[in-house]
């Protein structure tokens, strides 16, 4: 079994992985991705890839998962002005971004990092409104659960933050807390960790308010969601729940890609958390060298992980 530093370091490096890998698929229909053991960083010949970046490119999605842990790493809490500046510098400059370069830029995001750069508030900046509810604050939470050693409600109570300087509507809030306690309990291997952190955030929420409402009535946790690799919120989090009933790190990320759609989110949401899972050795080889820069990550992670010393 994988220790602690390996799970953690598989959470971070399969982010990654499962981001780059998706990234070529983007936007196309289940029915146009090949088949899942021919979906690699570089697509087989005659496949039209979207965003004609090098293979090994992480999109928005790892870039913002990154910032966030660059803004945990040296603010040593969750600072959600820190972390809304560090969207602004990924926006404007393409901080850790692979070669500065920003492409597929959501709506919603954009909307929120100009509040931000205008001075407002990260704590105000996400749209709240029921259409305002992507996944892109879901897709960069995880950093947040392999960082945090505080209680479970207030690892729930930072999830629900983080989401606020680009969505911050209570839908969102609560997909990231119940990420973030599934991730806890993969990283320190409690049975059935799914269904245990949906009862902790039951447990957590105690049956009353918005952030219960819409976990039983949108979020629906028991129940089996026909997962359609879409960029709504509820779907990403299914998407990733049904790819995870794969038995390997990278059977996994390629069930994630295979749906279609918003492949690069699926797959990092998945990804991350079968890392975390299996560890960073069930990562295949091939794919961790083919990533680029990533000696941008290195000093991050080391400094993560030397706070499970």
């Amino acid at each position: 079994m994988p220790g602690l530093k390996e799970r953690v370091a598989g959470g971070i490096w399969g982010l990654l992985v499962g981001d780059a890998l998706g990234v070529p698929y983007e936007f196309h229909s289940a029915e146009e991705i090949p088949a899942p053991p021919l979906i690699e960083m570089t697509p087989p010949p005659g496949f039209r890839a979207s965003h004609g970046v090098p293979p090994g490119t992480w999109s928005d999605d790892g870039a913002h998962a990154l910032c966030l842990l660059a803004s945990l790493n040296h603010c040593g809490r969750l600072d959600i002005d820190d972390l809304g500046r560090r969207l602004v510098n990924w926006h404007d400059h393409g901080y850790l971004a692979v070669d500065n370069r920003i492409f597929d830029v959501g709506i919603q995001t954009a909307q929120a990092i100009h509040a931000l750069r205008e001075g407002k508030p990260a704590e105000h900046t996400g749209p709240r409104e029921e259409m305002h509810n992507g996944n892109g604050s879901l897709m960069r939470v995880l950093p947040l659960a392999l960082w945090h050693r505080g209680t479970d409600e207030e690892l729930v109570h930072d999830a629900h933050h983080q989401s606020l300087p680009t969505h911050g509507h209570p839908r969102s809030q609560v997909c990231c807390a119940l990420y973030c306690l599934w991730a806890r309990r993969l990283l320190h291997d409690v049975a059935d960790p799914y269904r245990a952190a949906v009862a902790m955030l039951r447990a957590i929420y105690g049956g009353a308010g918005p952030h219960a409402e819409e976990l039983e009535r949108h979020v629906r946790p028991d129940e089996e969601h026909v997962p359609r690799g879409t960029g709504y919120v509820v779907d990403c989090l299914h998407s990733a729940r049904f790819a995870l009933r794969e038995p390997s790190y990278d059977r996994v990320v390629r069930a994630a890609v295979a749906l279609g759609r918003d492949t690069d989110t699926t797959a990092a949401v998945a990804g991350g958390l079968a890392g975390v899972r299996d560890g960073v050795e069930a990562i295949p080889r091939r794919w961790l060298d083919q990533l680029r820069e990533r000696d941008t990550v290195e000093p991050l992670l080391e400094k993560l992980l030397r706070q499970w010393d």
